[in-house]
């Protein structure tokens, strides 16, 4: 496991590695998401958020998933599109993992160890499940999938 968010690297949707270190110094909400989920509208909530927050410094960083009823089987170039054409998303977006399971990507290692869910259950149990990360790289809050990225905002002025 990662000893920071920062170590983690990722594939953004295009296929290029990217470090998370790149993103020292903002608040990150982290966002497990899929194309065809009840919550799939969320994304316009997320761009709204994006879009009110990002030049004071939020970043919204979303990983499609397909572990969850199999809801995101797309590949990256029809993610991308659906997210581009039907969102309008402008956001950071990553290509495809898992978040549970033994090929967990080593950022939902980390993310669920710093935030357990209720009880101190560490898995993911649905997409949308949401990571609030502090300027330092803090895990401060995990939100589950019904919780309205529009509900986030006092949260995240709080950390900007």
């Amino acid at each position: 496991m990662p000893l920071n968010i920062y170590e983690v690297k990722v594939k953004a949707i295009d296929g290029t590695e990217k470090s998370l270190g790149d993103y020292k110094g903002k608040v990150l909400l982290i966002v497990n998401v899929a194309s065809k989920c009840g919550f799939t509208p969320q994304y316009e909530g997320l761009e709204k958020l994006y879009n009110q927050y990002k030049d004071k410094g939020l970043e919204i960083l979303a990983f499609p998933c397909n572990q969850f009823g199999n809801q995101e089987p797309g590949n990256s170039e029809e993610i991308k599109n659906f997210c581009s054409l039907t969102y309008k998303t402008t956001f950071p977006l990553f290509e495809k993992i898992e978040v549970n399971g033994a090929k967990a990507h080593p950022l939902y290692v980390y993310l669920k160890a710093e935030k357990p869910g209720l009880l101190g259950i560490e898995a993911i149990k649905w997409n949308f499940t949401k990571f609030l990360v502090d300027k330092k790289g803090k895990v401060v809050e995990r939100y589950a999938p019904q919780t309205k990225p529009e509900e986030l905002s006092k949260e995240i002025e709080k950390l900007l």
